[in-house]
């Protein structure tokens, strides 16, 4: 009876144009799929083509950024990223493996034959509740390939700027920044970190009729009603340096860059900002004050970058707590000593009102099957948000390092992601725990 519902899911169709899985076939499966336990047993015995689809499935039910098939001696691990933490939820047969990759290529149109190279495509699941992209990436490995599907899903990066989860003084200060009409605010952070979400945020926060915003990314993942989205194509010269000259001259208020990776983008992007635009972009650093340093290596002169930076934005992701299964803890010596040393240290500058010790509350859920046992669901933002203080600008050489930019922008109030995670710590929101996960124990 388990498997009946095979009965009633679509069957993975040999083109290109997609998968379609309706709305209603998706809840009679998801009925079988309480946890990620259960997985393994309803794949088990299924057919290739229904095995993509369950994986699928199993991934828009549990929310999933990425599905990981990987190829091993004797059997093939399947695993789903979920509030950025990968999940094993299925084995199969090593012996499935060539039917099932075939199968994937496929519908994502890449070439079946060729296994010795990295192969990227996409294909697009179908539901009433708007369409899925689905972006493919396959290497060799040394038991066969592996694959990973990034879920494209809308509702993903559909967040408005108010519920980014900026702590009301910070995000006072950053839309400060922001409704500036010209000047560059970057994100920082690594893969996975939220930035994309964060820019598109703040597109929309900008986004009237009265302005005109282009965007110039690789690729465009998502589709933003109302803004002109551009896609660089190396293999036609179309850089992300050269895209952005030629953006200038169609007449943009607010530009952004998917990411800054040379001085030549650097640069253009910085004479932008100079020259009247609204420039938003991304830079892969541990943290905000590691963003100047960085354009300075890259050979961006330290008296034109000065000018053109408006605020510089660093961010990871932590698991939220369920709040289905909440409940309050004792911290450890260890923690509680944690917390003691990061809430002492957030400057008085910054307005940030740390309640008395005696306060202090500390939760963390127990596990229950709304968050299948993990006592997380869900993630929010940690940031730290860096404004270009005078004396910041007036320090700036070629010289500058890290340290000494994180220590002027405490001096100006800047609170860091460690800081604003234990704010959200005593707020009941997450753990230490996750905490000293995405932002370490210094900072």
């Amino acid at each position: 009876m388990a498997l009946k519902a095979y009965d009633t899911l679509p069957i993975i169709k040999a083109i290109i144009k997609g998968v379609k899985i309706t709305d209603e076939e998706l809840q009679i499966f998801q009925s079988k799929m309480k946890s990620y336990g259960d997985v393994q047993g309803v794949i088990g015995s299924a057919s290739i083509t229904d095995i993509i689809t369950i994986v699928i499935a199993a991934a828009l039910q549990f929310g999933t950024s990425d599905i990981h098939i990987e190829a091993e001696e004797k059997k093939i691990i399947i695993r789903l990223r979920i509030d950025g933490i990968l999940q094993e939820v299925a084995s199969l047969d090593a012996d499935l493996w060539k039917k099932i990759i075939a199968r994937i290529k496929l519908i994502s149109g890449l070439k079946i034959n060729v296994t010795d190279r990295p192969q990227d495509g996409r294909f697009t699941i179908f539901l009433k509740s708007g369409d899925t992209d689905v972006r493919v990436s396959t290497i060799p490995t040394a038991y066969g390939e592996s694959v990973v599907m990034r879920i494209l899903k809308p509702s993903a990066i559909n967040v408005e700027f108010s519920q980014l989860g900026y702590r009301p003084l910070a995000e006072k200060r950053l839309l400060k920044e922001i409704e500036k009409p010209h000047g560059m605010v970057m994100t920082t952070g690594p893969t996975g970190s939220g930035k994309t979400t964060t820019l598109y945020a703040i597109l929309r926060k900008l986004n009237t009729p009265g302005v005109k915003i282009i965007t110039l990314e690789d690729p465009v993942e998502y589709k933003l009603e109302g803004i002109n989205q551009s896609q660089i194509d190396h293999s036609k010269n179309y850089t992300f340096a050269g895209g952005l000259r030629s953006i200038l001259r169609q007449d943009p208020d607010v530009v952004m860059v998917g990411e800054i990776r040379d001085l030549e983008t650097a640069d253009v992007a910085i004479n932008a900002a100079l020259t009247g635009h609204l420039l938003l972009s991304t830079l892969h650093t541990n943290d905000a004050a590691g963003a100047i340093p960085r354009f300075i290596s890259m050979g961006v002169k330290p008296f034109l970058l000065a000018p053109a930076l408006n605020a510089i934005i660093g961010q990871r992701l932590t698991r939220k707590i369920c709040t289905n299964c909440k409940e309050q803890v004792q911290l450890s010596p260890e923690q509680l000593e944690f917390v003691k040393k990061v809430a002492s240290a957030i400057p008085a500058e910054s307005g940030e009102v740390v309640a008395a010790e005696t306060e202090w509350k500390f939760f963390k859920g127990k596990g229950c099957d709304a968050c299948n046992k993990s006592g997380y669901k869900g993630r929010l933002g940690i940031y730290e948000i860096l404004t270009m203080s005078d004396e910041i600008k007036a320090s700036m050489s070629e010289q500058i390092s890290e340290y000494q930019v994180r220590e002027l922008a405490k001096k100006q109030g800047m609170t860091t992601m460690q800081q604003d995670g234990i704010l959200k710590v005593l707020d009941g929101l997450t753990t230490v725990d996750e905490i000293l996960r995405v932002a370490g124990e210094t900072s």
